[in-house]
């Protein structure tokens, strides 16, 4: 039993220096843009933990939502409440409205609030949750996209959430995590539910 304490320690000890030296390294100090992509579900309830956990540190944030409609929102619910500036397209999702002229203008509107948060340098951080789908269905300009978020404020953090994310947005964030569906309940017949799915 001492022996294989030991060994542990040592195996420790060699994480602990890698760990310490990767620290050490990381000296940077600003913003950064993180992606949530994927084709599994969490990448809007990653984001709004992150959310939880800045306005828990005393920070301030902002959401932009689209392809989200007038429903109830549990993390709205909570968020609002505490600081957190919401803008919400609306319209709902896109298979739903089955209007693209209406869709690009709802996705235009909301933008215009995305730019101002995105140029607000009180916020550290944005959500662009579900901004992916603008990009890839044509109703944002990827470059109108990347100018605004190389524009924004040195110190503040974005998030984009959505499935699909275009190779220059990968490219460009910091951070890229692509969630993987291993097993839903949905697919197994199971009705969303409140507080869990939405």
């Amino acid at each position: 039993m001492t022996r294989d304490n030991s060994q542990y320690q040592k195996r420790q000890q060699r994480l602990k220096e890698k760990v310490d030296a990767r620290i050490a390294a990381a000296q940077q100090e600003r913003g950064i843009v993180m992606v949530f992509t994927g084709n599994g579900k969490g990448k809007t309830t990653a984001a709004f933990g992150t959310v939880t956990r800045a306005v828990g540190h005393g920070q301030r944030a902002g959401v932009i939502q689209f392809i989200k409609g007038t429903w109830e929102n549990g993390e709205k619910n909570l968020l609002e409440k505490n600081g957190v500036e919401f803008h919400v397209m609306g319209t709902g999702f896109t298979w739903e409205t089955q209007n693209r002229e209406t869709d690009t203008q709802a996705c235009l509107s909301v933008w215009q609030y995305a730019l101002k948060l995105l140029s607000d340098p009180t916020l550290q951080l944005v959500v662009l949750d579900e901004l992916t789908y603008m990009v890839s269905y044509g109703y944002l300009e990827l470059n109108d996209v990347l100018t605004a978020l190389k524009q924004r404020p040195t110190s503040q953090s974005v998030i984009i959430t959505g499935r699909g994310c275009h190779r220059e947005l990968l490219e460009f964030a910091d951070t890229v995590t692509e969630m993987r569906p291993v097993k839903h309940a949905f697919d197994a017949g199971i009705k969303a539910q409140k507080g869990i799915d939405w």
